[in-house]
């Protein structure tokens, strides 16, 4: 049932905007607990890329007196990978188009990591 309720969170984040194309939720370890990811994505790898690159983002707030994150993002010239915690055990992981409208997509993932923390 809970894993519905995330699914059906994810599924309504990927509909909420055109640039987004993909999202998921990931364990802090980098275990895939949901996700809307479309065919031929290895689930697997987004996890284990997510909670690494979460890891390292922390680590270096602290090192470089940024204090704790908000989001992580990677920008490439196919689109960005942003990422958010999700309460303390998960990561929100979301794959945009390029040319993105980022505001209203920060937006909407930050709804979305807040009803998925809920839940966790």
């Amino acid at each position: 049932m809970r894993t519905d309720s995330f699914q059906q969170i994810l599924e309504d984040l990927n509909n909420s905007s055109a640039d987004v194309e993909a999202s998921a939720l990931i364990s802090t370890d980098g275990l895939m607990i949901a996700s809307a990811l479309p065919i031929g994505v290895d689930e697997d790898r987004v996890g284990a890329m997510s909670a690494a690159l979460l890891s390292l983002g922390d680590r270096a707030g602290r090192e470089l007196a940024r204090g704790a994150i908000d989001r992580i993002m990677i920008q490439g010239e196919k689109g960005s990978v942003i990422m958010t915690s999700s309460g303390d055990e998960a990561v929100l992981t979301i794959m945009a188009k390029p040319n993105a409208k980022l505001g209203l997509i920060f937006l909407d993932i930050k709804r979305a990591s807040e009803a998925l923390s809920k839940l966790l």
